[in-house]
């Protein structure tokens, strides 16, 4: 089976085929000839999920899903939430994101955060949604140099090293991006053809 993965970031389409079973092959936006700069603007992590799967599958006709994730931070009432990429600005920078994040956090006790991945698979013209969430904290400095994004700075719940300094395959098990893919990968394997 093929399915168009509605995502350019390299980092996101590695990491999701990896854990993909071999009878279920991703293309990428830019294999399907997607150069498109998709809209996200909805207001949840949820909804842009939807309208980036929606316009893959009206504008190219493919079945396809794609995802959406934010860091939600305790202490900053969600925040960055569903600006997570363009925390710090629009040039969706991490080093900047994770610098602001720990400036503002600098005076805080609570530093309880979750990541959220929200998947919306479009699939012979109905809809499904598949929701991951990994619970943990912000560190106070930077830690590891894998992963991408916040990794460096969040310490997932009952582990001593931060997303950026484990190996990709024991992320998949921990990570909110993990979660989500395994029960799309569980919808898709039973799913009848």
């Amino acid at each position: 089976m093929k399915l168009v993965f509605a995502s350019n970031n390299k980092n996101k389409i590695a990491e999701i085929q990896q854990m993909l079973p071999k009878e279920i092959q991703i293309l990428s936006l830019e294999e399907i000839g997607c150069y498109d700069d998709i809209p996200e603007t909805a207001d949840t992590i949820e909804g842009n999920a939807i309208l980036k799967a929606n316009y893959v599958s009206e504008k190219f006709g493919y079945d396809c899903f794609a995802d959406d994730t934010g860091l939600e931070v305790d202490a900053l009432n969600g925040a960055p939430g569903v600006y997570s990429a363009r925390y710090a600005g629009d040039q969706k920078n991490s080093e900047d994101n994770m610098n602001k994040l720990l400036t503002e956090l600098k005076d805080k006790e609570n530093r309880n955060a979750n990541f959220k991945t929200v998947i919306t698979l479009n699939l012979n013209g109905k809809q499904y949604s598949f929701t991951g969430i990994a619970n943990g904290t912000i560190t106070n400095e930077k830690k590891g140099n894998k992963g991408f994004g916040y990794d460096p700075i969040f310490l997932p719940k009952g582990n001593n090293k931060t997303f950026a300094e484990i190996e990709q395959k024991e992320k998949a098990l921990l990570s909110h991006r993990g979660k989500a893919t395994k029960e799309l990968i569980t919808f898709i394997l039973n799913y009848p053809l």
